[in-house]
């Protein structure tokens, strides 16, 4: 490969319409750009394509988009990423286990991600981050309004200037103007599979309910709480058998696993949002 040769993922999400995966690679080929993958689906029922090509060659992105705008429908959005890796804080409260995987992973390159800080309500995980050489942000609610704590804790994101803000057990309700703040850029796990049981102690509340699954989803924030678009979901099979504390301890494993996937889901490129679901290519 030659020095100058770059290798970018193009997004593309839009109205549907003939011969569009011929369209857009003929673009790719008239400014030699090389294909190396590609894949593509069409929602039917609302008429929506998406088309996900990682290409490799020398790019000028200004031309290729304007030809590219050319040669698709109206209303279209497109979007060409490098390689670059992307930026995250990640906020908590005192659960470590989601941090923990995330902050192992980063550091053996299973995920490619720079994790510039981790926030928390509490100090509880700062002596776990500062092992990775992380900087940790204890910022307190009490004594605040949750409009008080949200403004101290985006000041403090806002320095960082992060892709994504990682919600890793952080465990209060977020505002509409912070969810504002950061569209479709708040991922967060839910310790359920449809989601279910909310509120406190979920896992003894599918004890008692004798539940034969258990599992865990990964979604963006909206401002309908647990109910943005599903990222990824996992279950695991559970008996009569398991107590409330055994699922609770397979229940964060789960979770650990749901949120590092959702995570490189979207470090990847590979997840569009459509209205309140997602395409993942």
């Amino acid at each position: 490969m030659l020095n100058n040769t770059q290798k970018k993922t193009l997004l593309t999400d839009c109205p549907d319409d003939l011969g569009l995966i011929a369209k857009i690679t003929n673009i790719c080929h008239k400014h030699q750009l090389n294909v190396v993958q590609n894949k593509e689906f069409v929602d039917h029922e609302h008429r929506q394509f998406f088309m996900r090509t990682e290409l490799e060659g020398i790019f000028n992105d200004e031309t290729f988009l304007a030809d590219l705008d050319h040669a698709i429908p109206t209303g279209s959005r497109r979007k060409l990423v490098g390689e670059g890796r992307k930026k995250v804080v990640i906020m908590v409260t005192k659960e470590a286990h989601c941090l923990g995987d995330i902050l192992m992973k980063a550091y053996d390159g299973t995920l490619d991600v720079e994790i510039a800080a981790v926030i928390g309500n509490y100090d509880d995980l700062s002596a776990l981050t500062d092992k990775f050489g992380i900087p940790f942000h204890h910022i307190g609610h009490e004594n605040l309004t949750r409009a008080e704590h949200e403004e101290l804790m985006m000041n403090c994101i806002e320095q960082y200037e992060p892709d994504f803000v990682i919600l890793a057990k952080y465990m209060r309700i977020l505002t509409p103007a912070f969810v504002e703040a950061y569209p479709h850029r708040v991922i967060n796990i839910h310790h359920s599979f449809l989601p279910a049981f909310i509120g406190a102690k979920p896992y003894h509340q599918a004890y008692q309910r004798g539940v034969k699954i258990i599992g865990a989803t990964a979604h963006f924030v909206t401002n309908n709480l647990d109910e943005g678009p599903i990222i990824t979901q996992t279950v695991l099979p559970v008996d009569h058998t398991f107590s409330a504390t055994d699922m609770a301890r397979a229940g964060r494993d789960v979770e650990k696993s749901v949120l590092s996937k959702a995570l490189g889901l979207i470090l990847d490129d590979r997840v569009f949002v459509h209205g309140n679901r997602t395409v993942v290519l």
